[in-house]
């Protein structure tokens, strides 16, 4: 595989848009991530999902207003233009997290088992995919 380039202090921040800013709050908590507070409010909600690494859920309005998106606004019936992929330390923790996201509501999807990798997917409210999956130790090396 190939190295990442080396940035310090380098952070990933990850935006959606939501209908309701409290509903994806107890959709995010119900999948144990934690609410960044000093970086949230009514209108938007930050979670840390990893060292650095965030996902930010705005209200439509709040994320209309940044940056001339309106037309990228999309629903819960849209299909997602991106898939959230992040590898966790086990295949238990793969689906212990998406136990979590059916019962805070999600949709779930495949689950995929290949040689070198365990993957599932599901859909949050906002209709959102994530794609968490546990890279088999010897998977990991070229």
């Amino acid at each position: 595989m190939a190295e990442a380039p080396e940035h310090s202090g380098m952070s990933l921040y990850i935006t959606c848009p939501v209908d309701n800013v409290e509903r994806a709050k107890a959709f995010y908590s119900a999948l144990g991530w934690t609410l960044n507070s000093e970086m949230s409010n009514e209108s938007v909600a930050c979670f840390a999902i990893a060292k650095d690494q965030y996902v930010m859920l705005g209200s439509r309005e709040m994320y209309a207003s940044v940056g001339g998106v309106e037309e990228l606004i999309g629903g819960p019936d849209t299909p997602s233009k991106v898939t959230i992929s992040f590898d966790v330390e086990s295949r238990e923790a793969v689906d212990e997290l998406v136990e979590r996201a059916a019962a805070a509501g999600g949709r779930i999807g495949d689950t995929d088992e290949y040689p070198f990798m365990y993957q599932r997917q599901f859909d949050d409210l906002d209709g959102y995919h994530y794609s968490p999956f546990w890279m088999k130790p010897d998977a990991k090396s070229d």
